[in-house]
């Protein structure tokens, strides 16, 4: 008996369920224990689902009109399993963030800990003494590397939803795009567990003076509106109506760049969208030690927990050769408009759009 769609994209995202289930068991044991409200991050229960409408007109409505037609193109594009594909991995990703978010604002009250001066320490001994931050404002200046790097951030924030968009809606490869939902779901979980471990604030709110010469920038009051958030939530974690997101170790900036860099290279995606985000990466790095989000052991984190989170996820989702991470190709592509560019099986790389 054939299993239905709806089993087959369960079961293609059942590491991001399943890491999902863990973060949701963390957060009931930690609100309940702590006596902690729950809330819905940013609002991410209308936000995300009307991107991912937006990224559904986008595919469809620019090829209705072109074609003259809507049944058919819908029927092409949107077949039962594609739908099954898309809803279970964005059940999976929002179930993931939405407790991930919740977990790291909880961390306050479960550790109270901070292994800021620590972390300080250990990377003026990988720095030969210097402060990384303090290195790159005397090298790259204080003007426009400080609203170039705002941009990078900005840019960030808005990448993330956007890559999952793709990965669920314009990918017509099932293997790529559960890989992909996957290992940032394993980001997410792998975060807010070390998080609890290894709390810190980072060094723009441990070494302020560090970062007095900065111009002012977006990131200048969304410092400020962070840490206004932190005091409120552990002043009146239910009158608050927030949650605190501060938190350093690991860098997940770096993190899940570091899972979207490694999936577009074995994806074999168009090269300039390989160069194109290795750039962004090495940018994202520079800007979370410029800004002082995070230490540079942040930094050595993140790039560790984007690996293996793009490695395990290819091993649950059948992306390997053994041990090695490689893209299925075969029988997961989901039928889509001819494009007499190959097919599944030939030799061209499946496409995420």
């Amino acid at each position: 008996m054939r299993d239905s769609a709806a089993f087959r994209s369960a079961r293609l995202f059942g590491l991001a369920w399943a890491c999902g289930l863990l973060l949701t068991v963390l957060m009931v044991v930690m609100a309940v224990g702590e006596h902690l409200p729950v809330r819905d991050a940013d609002d991410t229960m209308l936000r995300f689902p009307a991107i991912l409408a937006a990224a559904i007109a986008l595919d469809v409505v620019p090829r209705m009109i072109r074609r003259g037609e809507v049944r058919t193109v819908m029927q092409e594009r949107w077949p039962a399993r594609h739908w099954a594909f898309a809803l279970s991995g964005l059940g999976a990703w929002y179930l993931c963030y939405a407790t991930f978010r919740n977990v790291k604002s909880m961390v306050p009250f479960v550790n109270h800990h901070l292994y800021d001066d620590k972390l300080a320490a250990i990377d003026r001994g990988i720095w030969g003494g210097h402060t990384p931050a303090v290195v790159l404002h005397d090298v790259l200046g204080t003007h426009l590397a400080a609203h170039l790097f705002s941009a990078v951030y900005i840019g960030w924030i808005a990448l993330v939803p956007v890559s999952i968009a793709i990965a669920l809606v314009w990918t017509r490869s099932t293997a790529a795009g559960s890989w992909y939902v996957t290992a940032v779901a394993v980001d997410w979980v792998l975060g807010a567990v070390l998080y609890l471990l290894v709390p810190t604030l980072g060094p723009v709110y441990s070494a302020p003076g560090d970062f007095a010469t900065l111009p002012h920038t977006y990131v200048t009051d969304l410092v400020n509106s962070l840490m206004d958030d932190r005091v409120a939530v552990l002043a009146h974690p239910w009158g608050s109506g927030t949650l605190q997101t501060i938190a350093a170790f690991p860098s997940l900036h770096v993190g899940i760049m570091t899972t979207i860099v490694l999936s577009v290279t074995l994806f074999g995606l168009q090269r300039w969208i390989r160069v194109a985000a290795w750039i962004f990466w090495v940018l994202t790095v520079f800007a979370t030690l410029y800004i002082g989000w995070h230490f540079f052991c942040d930094i050595i984190g993140g790039a560790a927990v984007g690996s293996f989170a793009v490695w395990i996820s290819a091993m649950t989702t059948g992306n390997h050769v053994g041990l090695r991470p490689q893209l299925r190709r075969t029988r997961d592509r989901l039928r889509a408009e001819p494009t007499g560019q190959g097919d599944a099986s030939g030799a061209h790389p499946a496409p995420l759009g």
